[in-house]
């Protein structure tokens, strides 16, 4: 019998690649990641893509969020929070760990689970440990979900800064004098820990900067100018992290250039330099979220080096085997030499953030900034690759 003038079934339209915003999280840059999500809620594209944003609490609940970006904004120097976005206080969304099936499942006491429906792609805006340090990216990699950014090692050698100085030295990128100070250290030879600071003083002079090892958005940093002010600054720092590290000042100027994944490679942008901010003695959290002061985009260097910097910044990605995007920010020290401070796997897209600046000076908008690290994710397989 024949078909032809049978009626035919409506032909579906392809359903859009559902991105999960996966932001907030257990560390002290929870608030930052929260206005980085808002900024890429902001200029994602709906037409394009589902969204589906999920927070994290500073507890670690995984939440339903509201889709609002305009609440994910620093206001009146308050930080926005996971908490006061998610539906509710008690449920939380479940990303299943087999890679067969990547739905995703919302739980609440007393109620049947509801099947949320698949993710394609993960877009993780998480700051600092539990979320940019490798661990949730370990989660994902065993739950077979692609996701925008760095892989395992790379976020956890992003986030050490003791480790991702060894890297740097190890392929011959010029990084500055550092002492690192474990808690066994600490805790078992507090006597002998002081004398390493102390001869670490001796030899590159004050001031020294205090810094927990494995945090960001300069958060319980603290430069100090003498053994007076140790204490305290040690104290600060191991509140975020027990492995603190000691660093020398470095004299020069603060640029920064982005790198980011193209299909032929990594590329470098234009580079940016950070001025001073004069009410605060160095570039601390509140000088880079409440009190900034525009960056300089592109930095006023000579050709030779703007391509210098590129270069150092691009041969820091792959050091560290970096995949997707790349902040780097280095010192342009009274001699001329560039000297590189460290780098950001999960740079802050902020409205102020220097990131999205650095590229779009190249050419490269904040929405197509974010398609292409979604796309890159969409395309690169999890797994070792």
């Amino acid at each position: 019998m024949s078909t032809e003038n049978l009626p035919q079934s409506p032909e579906q339209a392809p359903r859009k690649p559902r991105v999960a915003v996966v932001f907030g999280g257990r560390s002290s840059e929870h608030g930052i990641s929260v206005v980085t999500a808002g900024a890429v809620l902001r200029a994602i594209d709906r037409t394009k893509y589902d969204v589906l944003p999920i927070g994290i609490t500073q507890d670690g609940r995984w939440a339903l969020t509201a889709d609002e970006p305009e609440r994910m904004a620093i206001v009146d120097r308050r930080q926005p929070s996971v908490d006061l976005l998610a539906d509710s206080t008690e449920g939380g969304v479940i990303l299943s760990v087999d890679p067969a099936n990547r739905e995703v499942v919302y739980s609440e006491p007393g109620s049947v689970p509801k099947a949320l429906g698949e993710v394609d792609v993960v877009f993780p805006v998480l700051h600092g440990p539990y979320g940019e340090d490798g661990t949730l990216q370990g989660l994902l990699e065993l739950s077979g979900v692609p996701y925008v950014g760095a892989g395992v090692l790379a976020s956890a050698v992003g986030q050490d800064k003791e480790y991702m100085k060894r890297v740097f030295t190890s392929f011959g990128l010029p990084v500055g004098p550092y002492l690192v100070i474990r808690p066994r250290e600490w805790t078992g030879d507090e006597q002998g820990a002081r004398k390493r600071i102390a001869g670490f003083a001796g030899e590159h002079g004050w001031p020294l900067f205090i810094k927990p090892a494995r945090a960001g958005s300069s958060i319980g940093i603290n430069k100090v100018d003498s053994f007076e002010g140790l204490d305290e600054a040690i104290a600060e720092a191991q509140r975020h992290d027990p492995k603190i590290i000691v660093e020398a000042l470095l004299r020069g100027r603060e640029i920064e250039c982005g790198v980011l994944e193209f299909e032929d490679g990594p590329r470098a942008s234009v580079p940016a330099e950070i001025p001073p901010v004069q009410s605060h003695a160095y570039y601390d959290f509140e000088a880079k979220y409440i009190d900034s002061t525009p960056g300089l985009v592109p930095a006023p260097l000579t050709p030779e080096q703007t391509a210098e910097v590129q270069r150092l910044a691009v041969e820091a990605f792959e050091a560290a085997s970096c995949e997707g995007l790349v902040r780097a920010d280095f010192f342009l020290t009274e001699d001329g030499e560039f000297v590189i401070n460290e780098i950001n796997t999960m740079p802050g897209f902020t409205p102020i953030s220097m990131y999205p600046k650095m590229w779009e000076a190249s050419g490269v908008s904040y929405p197509e900034l974010v398609d292409r690290l979604v796309q890159a994710a969409l395309n690169r397989s999890t797994g070792l690759r």
